[in-house]
């Protein structure tokens, strides 16, 4: 019977959640969901945290991101990790995509192949920052800067012309060791919120809508933000698939997160191929279209 890792971090390795801990819990029940999906497929499955020391890997058939989401704080650790895994079992998505998608250089990529992206400023490590003059030269009233390579709203600033020095001022010491992502503030995400697709095996499954609380941007619901069931227009899910295809190789699950643009067309914010958050708890009959796209895949393996 074929054996998955469902690749967690430490701080979410336990397989109990305690009765405050609503965290952890949610990450469960979506876990709890996917195993058992994959049962009805005769494949076994546990939750293992990426970092563990003395893991033998080679007693998985496969290795399955699911909530890794301390990876960009552990770049040292991870991406040799991720290269030495390789030599003991398969990873899903695969370590290819993986590397593209953990950095937002990747919205290069999408933009050339015609997917419509939110436009953006690419500031590259070591360079020379001037927000105030970045606004100006798009045209820009507001605008979001965050890392290339991170998480969580991590270093992530909202800024306009008024306060554009003191955000450079915080983020001038990051550019030194990394690149950074200008976007402008797209003004639906405080009113309409950030719409997630979730796509596997290349078909669509289900979506949900991420609000940030009053008098904030960030959607996270660990910043306060919320969410909730979605159904999205059709025009979305035609983005959200057309985004997976895009990709190469193609990911064999993931989200795209998108906004509706202030002239009413959408376009995708970021791709989330790594660890996306999938929400199978709010519709759980995706775990089955999860579970049947990763048994599709270990059996690629064995052929």
């Amino acid at each position: 019977m074929p054996h998955i890792a469902l690749l967690t971090d430490h701080r979410y390795a336990a397989n109990e959640a305690t009765p405050e801990n609503w965290y952890l819990a949610n990450m469960l029940h979506d876990d709890a969901l996917l195993s058992q999906a994959l049962l009805r497929h005769g494949i076994t499955s546990e939750r293992v945290d990426w970092a563990k020391k003395n893991v033998d890997w080679s007693n998985y058939d496969l290795a399955v991101f699911r909530t890794t989401w301390d990876y960009y704080e552990r770049m040292d650790e991870f991406v040799p990790w991720l290269d030495n895994i390789q030599k003991h079992t398969r990873l899903c998505n695969v370590a290819e995509i993986i590397r593209w998608n953990m950095d937002k250089h990747y919205l290069v990529d999408l933009q050339k192949k015609g997917i419509p992206v939110v436009p953006f400023h690419l500031l590259e490590k070591g360079e020379d920052v001037n927000l105030g003059a970045i606004l100006e030269q798009y045209g820009w009233r507001e605008a979001v800067i965050k890392p290339c390579v991170s998480g969580g709203a991590r270093l992530t600033y909202r800024f306009n012309a008024r306060n554009a020095r003191e955000i450079q001022s915080c983020i001038e010491p990051w550019l030194t060791a990394e690149a950074f992502l200008v976007q402008p503030f797209v003004p639906s995400v405080q009113t309409l919120g950030e719409d997630s697709l979730m796509v596997f095996g290349g078909e669509y499954t289900h979506a949900v809508r991420k609000t940030p609380k009053t008098g904030d941007f960030r959607v996270q619901d660990d910043h306060g933000g919320t969410v909730r069931t979605s159904t999205p227009e059709p025009e979305q899910i035609d983005l959200a698939v057309r985004s997976m295809a895009a990709c190469n190789p193609s990911p064999v699950y993931g989200r795209t997160d998108m906004v509706r643009m202030e002239n009413g067309t959408w376009a995708v914010m970021e791709l989330e191929l790594l660890e996306p958050e999938l929400w199978l708890r709010y519709h759980p009959e995706s775990a089955q279209a999860f579970a049947g796209s990763l048994a599709k895949f270990a059996q690629t393996i064995h052929a």
